[in-house]
């Protein structure tokens, strides 16, 4: 496959922690943005693709099944009014 350029505007912070994420790993900046934009594409017909990979890595970890007597809105709830001291 051939290469095409691509002309960016991306903030100069950003690209600065861009390339020294890519120094670190050691790729080119083009390789690492050419890889998300491969990983982003792969998975655009997937239901899941606007998930964060990280997250959907966590899917099934929790066994179970909550018990029906459980509100978990009502739980939350309790916990963030503890939290914040309401």
């Amino acid at each position: 496959m051939s290469a095409s350029k691509l002309t960016l505007s991306v903030d100069s912070n950003v690209i600065y922690r861009a390339k020294q994420y890519a120094e670190k790993r050691h790729i080119s900046l083009s390789k690492l943005v050419q890889n998300y934009l491969d990983q982003l594409s792969a998975h655009s017909n997937d239901q899941k693709s606007d998930i964060d990979p990280d997250i959907l890595a966590l899917t099934g970890i929790l066994k179970g099944k909550v018990p029906d007597d459980i509100d978990l809105k009502e739980e939350r709830f309790k916990y963030l009014k503890g939290k914040h001291g309401i």
